[in-house]
């Protein structure tokens, strides 16, 4: 049996600078959300070396761990949403840290639905010990950017921020992580 014309076609590797049906091509490389995924990517799992072999801990408990150091007691819902995580992750990662005696667990007395969490004294030793590491690693990364630069990137970065906030105003920063795995 002979194919036809359209047949090769439709088989026929496509070229790939080629635009698909008169379409600007997607080059990943040069396309926002890719990019900023891979740079978070990599300055996550850079930074995660600091903690992981000292303390053993995942980038979802360090992210527990840096918050509850920052803002001393919190909900794991306020907790999902400082640190853009789904609520299932703060929860797997909370009872890690709870039964390794990092983080400890009180009733809400105002919401007796939810608990309080804070640091233990071992959990803010960790935070200490890994704080001023980071912000070592901050500043590395940072280096070969003048002052200025880096005011400006984070000037865009909160634009940008801003910006997706009104184009998705129902999404949850949070919930979005889900759709990521």
């Amino acid at each position: 049996m002979r194919s036809s014309p359209d047949d090769m076609r439709a088989h026929a590797p496509r070229d790939a600078d080629a635009p698909v049906h008169g379409a600007e091509p997607l080059t990943l490389e040069r396309f926002l959300p890719y990019r900023l995924n891979v740079l978070a990517t990599t300055v996550s799992n850079a930074l995660a070396r600091i903690y992981a072999e000292r303390f053993g801990i995942t980038i979802p408990q360090w992210r527990i761990v840096a918050t509850l150091g920052q803002f001393e007691t919190r909900t794991a819902r306020d907790i999902a949403a400082h640190a853009v995580m789904h609520k299932s992750t703060v929860s797997r990662a909370v009872a890690s840290l709870a039964g390794r005696g990092i983080v400890e667990r009180r009733p809400n007395a105002d919401d007796m639905r939810e608990e309080l969490l804070a640091l233990t004294p071992k959990g803010r030793g960790i935070y200490e010990a890994v704080a001023p590491e980071a912000l070592a690693f901050e500043r590395a990364v940072f280096t070969g950017l003048s002052p200025d630069e880096r005011e400006t990137l984070f000037g865009l970065i909160d634009r940008l921020d801003a910006r997706m906030r009104s184009l998705a105003p129902d999404l949850d920063p949070a919930d979005a992580s889900e759709v990521s795995r």
